[in-house]
């Protein structure tokens, strides 16, 4: 795939044209003109390691995009992102702000109640963003979605 002066120039001024025109990325949908639908399933805890991060930096992007649907799953570790009043060292990520970036595009953010359950965190501890859900809400967003992406 061309990147950044490999892609032709016409091309190029299109897609900036779109971004500057529309003030988003361009619309990327599915067969039909539907929304692509993204399932992220995070399964690492929020700070240590960076794949929560990353997975929640690509879930937010993807969410600002015309065209796409996203909703996010945390299970395991990844329960704790969706604590709310995290506390990070000036100039370090905070997973509870990348959550609401999510949800204020209309991205979903479910929590796997018996993670949630298993270390010790209420439904009132959970973000605005984020919310109580299931393993069974899980198997019907995978059905819903037409791509999954585990972090």
């Amino acid at each position: 795939r061309p990147r950044g002066r490999d892609v032709p120039t016409a091309q190029r001024r299109s897609v900036e044209h779109h971004v500057r025109e529309r003030g988003r990325r361009p619309t990327h949908q599915a067969a039909g003109g539907q929304p692509l639908k993204t399932l992220v399933i995070l399964n690492d805890p929020p700070y240590g390691s960076e794949r929560s991060y990353n997975g929640l930096r690509l879930a937010g992007a993807l969410a600002k995009r015309d065209g796409e649907e996203v909703r996010v799953f945390l299970m395991g570790d990844a329960a704790a992102c969706g604590k709310s009043g995290q506390t990070v060292p000036q100039g370090f990520y905070n997973l509870e702000r990348m959550l609401r970036v999510v949800a204020q595009a209309g991205g979903e953010v479910g929590v796997c109640a018996s993670c949630m359950d298993a270390r010790g965190i209420r439904d009132a501890e959970l973000a605005q963003a984020a919310r109580r859900s299931s393993l069974e809400e899980l198997a019907d967003w995978n059905g819903w979605a037409e791509r999954v992406l585990v972090f």
